[in-house]
């Protein structure tokens, strides 16, 4: 099995930032990609960003320029940094690791932007 662990989310103010991070541990095999998604209250989850094993990488149009997905692959983990934040931003971000042959999600941190 696999353990995909998120941690930095919080409450910010409009305009702040905030970096997530995702731990993957367990049985890891080969990495294809790791990746961001969101859910907002109401809303579909909804891809941010993803990165491949060759630091390829493609953003949602909303958060480009704001936004910046990294990866350790020594450490089996993916970064978010958000800058810039929105209200719109507010949601459970969730990690995701693609495998050869599988995929795993973590369970979710929350970033709630507020003033």
């Amino acid at each position: 099995q696999v353990q995909l662990v998120e941690s930095g989310g919080g409450l910010v103010q409009p305009g702040g930032s905030l970096r997530l991070s995702c731990a993957a541990s367990g049985s890891i095999r080969r990495i294809v990609s790791m990746g961001w998604y969101r859910q907002a209250p109401g809303k579909e989850r909804e891809l941010v960003a993803r990165i491949t094993g060759l630091s390829s990488t493609n953003y949602a149009d909303s958060v480009k320029g704001r936004f910046t997905i990294s990866r350790d692959n020594v450490e089996n983990t993916v970064y978010l940094q958000m800058n810039s934040l929105k209200p719109e931003d507010t949601a459970v971000y969730y990690c995701k690791l693609w495998m050869y042959d599988s995929n795993y999600w973590g369970k979710g941190t929350l970033v709630t932007v507020s003033s």
